[in-house]
């Protein structure tokens, strides 16, 4: 078994890595073969192999940039221009949460300390939120993907994903599920608000480094949120910070959205195993080189639910073992192109939106 998010000091986080063995281990037997047998050729190819030039390179490059951001804002001084250095900060934090996730994942290095510390860095102090929140909500992702009452991913609140979740809404709160198709957009605006949120609301109720995070998302509120009142005019710094955080959360959202939203979803009750469930709720895309940058290594989500600790800069190669292989055994292995998955997602939350309808007031 690969190494599952664990974070550090967190029994939550234990359980769901737990729960991902407790599957393996007691699934039918033909398919632990099948998983080992794959898990050796993965091996043998050298594909878990640590690549840490590659993110020492990444992750220099990417705060270089941050910081050359920064510099252009101080530049420029008091311009309508650093309107447009404000989606060049979202895309570049993103990035950095991207490699946050590799960290989480313990992709970036062999050594866990380290793996934790970047991803404090990334998330909290970058970024702008909580990288021990995410680890945990995260972990049972990994553990139960797509399984209703069980991945905290398909949770129902803004948005639903079955039909059943529409079961018990009323008023106000259905009729934003009968047009959650529409409400995706602007909701997408507000992801990075609601990671802030979710960050703020979280450190009070940890134990275990709860002072080091609170410290590090300090430190990030007032590098962006009051840093630009210091170099530009109040009207300039709200649109700043707004223009940022909207690009933000849109853009994060959406690289997320494709992975599993449409995608089948698991009871209970399923024992197919942990790589038949693995391979079946996930989704990739089709796409160079290029994809996998701008969706940050998302577009080998199968891979990655395969093979977590799998250095991101390595899945692509294991697409071409895990590809055919899937096919040799006739499970199902999603593909698509970016636009073609959109629209997938699209239609799932339209078509679970209108169960609101069909059942009625």
């Amino acid at each position: 078994m690969q190494d599952r998010l664990v974070p550090p000091g967190n029994p939550a986080s234990a359980t769901a890595t737990a729960a991902v063995a407790d599957q393996v281990a007691t699934e039918p037997t033909d398919w632990r073969a099948e998983f080992a047998e794959l898990s050796r050729r993965v091996r043998d190819a050298g594909l878990l192999a640590q690549r840490n030039r590659y993110y020492a390179i990444k992750i220099t490059a990417t705060v270089a940039t941050l910081l050359a951001l920064i510099g252009g804002v101080i530049a420029l001084g008091n311009s309508w221009w650093d309107l447009l250095l404000g989606v060049g900060f979202a895309f570049v934090m993103a990035q950095l949460a991207f490699i946050g996730h590799d960290a989480g994942h313990r992709q970036v290095s062999g050594h866990r300390p380290t793996n934790d510390a970047i991803g404090l860095v990334l998330a909290n102090l970058l970024t702008g939120f909580s990288f021990g929140w995410w680890l945990n909500k995260h972990s049972r992702h990994h553990a139960h993907p797509n399984q209703p009452g069980k991945d905290p991913d398909i949770a129902p609140g803004a948005l639903v994903y079955t039909p059943e979740q529409v079961e018990g809404r009323r008023g106000l709160r259905r009729w934003f599920t009968r047009v959650q198709v529409v409400t995706l957009l602007p909701l997408l605006f507000l992801e990075a608000v609601n990671l802030h949120v979710a960050a703020v609301r979280d450190i009070p109720r940890r134990r275990g480094g709860a002072v080091t995070e609170a410290v590090l998302l300090a430190g990030h509120f007032v590098i962006f949120f009051v840093g630009p009142f210091l170099l530009l005019s109040p009207i300039r710094a709200a649109l700043f910070i707004g223009i940022t955080q909207a690009a933000f959360g849109f853009y994060l959202g959406g690289c997320f959205l494709t992975n599993y939203v449409g995608m089948p979803t698991l009871d209970g009750n399923d024992r197919s195993g942990f790589l038949v469930n693995q391979v079946v709720t996930s989704r990739n895309l089709r796409g160079r080189k290029f994809t996998g940058f701008i969706f940050g290594g998302l577009d080998t989500q199968i891979e990655h639910h395969l093979f977590p600790s799998m250095p991101r800069a390595n899945l692509r190669r294991a697409r071409e073992l895990v590809r055919p292989f899937c096919a040799e055994r006739s499970i199902a292995y999603t593909e698509d192109s970016p636009w073609r998955a959109y629209h997938q997602v699209l239609r799932h939350l339209r078509t679970t939106g209108a169960a609101a309808n069909a059942r009625g007031n």
